[in-house]
């Protein structure tokens, strides 16, 4: 029997939903003990390879708790954090109200943003592209709230190459990281769905693969503790792919 937490298609939204809803509240403290802390330095990491200045605009979609949005926040940009889970935009409300910083958190659905086109610098997602139903839809959505040449930063649980550091890593998601849900939070499913989510997602390479494929360029790929996570950075081009610049006639046929 699968995850209950994983569903795939039109499915897959309520069941992730339902899934952060029960978690939110011991969300940071369990992400410290999986990562024993590491998943600070790699969110950190993430903002710096943005290179945010301060009057950036920036979009942390999937936000969570607020991780990143702080970090962006800190150096200066303006910052928006966006998610459907209620439970989870509370614990980040709180702890806004408790830092004095200013961040708008805004409950909206990643495949539908609720900005105009061309809005943002750059856009980050952490722990979160894993998690959408479609793939190439939310990539084509953060291109169209990112103004051109924006900057976009996934961050996720990747595959290693390396099969002997893979079957460990794996193992490690399925006996070890359930065993923190079930003592944090009562939901050992709520963790053990990393696992089963990791495996219907694409590989480092495939994540580089779609985003070349939707129109992004400069794409970076970069390996995380050999490859247990893994960090994307994009640019959104100046000019869509597949579209002709606007007042240039497409070349004429002989």
């Amino acid at each position: 029997m699968g995850n209950p937490y994983y569903r795939p298609g039109t499915q897959r939204a309520g069941q992730v939903q339902a899934l952060f809803g029960s978690i939110a509240g011991r969300y940071d403290l369990v992400n410290d003990l999986q990562s024993l802390g590491w998943h600070r330095y790699w969110k950190q990491r993430l903002v710096r390879r943005l290179e945010l200045r301060p009057g950036h605009t920036a979009l942390d979609v999937c936000c969570g708790t607020g991780d990143v949005a702080f970090r962006m926040r800190h150096v200066g940009a303006r910052v928006v954090g966006v998610d459907f889970s209620l439970p989870m935009l509370r614990v980040a409300l709180n702890r806004t109200r408790r830092s004095g910083q200013e961040i708008g958190f805004v409950a909206g659905d990643s495949l539908k943003l609720p900005f105009a086109a061309d809005s943002f610098d750059v856009l980050a997602i952490s722990y979160g592209l894993r998690n959408l139903a479609d793939f190439n839809a939310a990539l084509a959505e953060f291109g169209r709230v990112l103004r051109p040449t924006g900057r976009l930063a996934i961050l996720d649980f990747g595959k290693p190459a390396n099969l002997v550091w893979r079957k460990l890593y794996f193992a490690y998601l399925r006996l070890a990281v359930p065993l923190f849900g079930r003592c944090c939070c009562g939901d050992a499913a709520a963790y053990a769905y990393i696992l089963e989510s990791l495996q219907h997602y694409p590989d480092a390479d495939g994540i580089a693969d779609l985003l070349r494929q939707g129109g992004w360029t400069d794409v970076e790929v970069d390996p995380l503790l050999g490859g247990v996570m893994s960090l994307h950075f994009a640019r959104k081009a100046c000019i869509p792919p597949h579209k002709t610049p606007a007042g240039d006639a497409p070349p004429s046929r002989t």
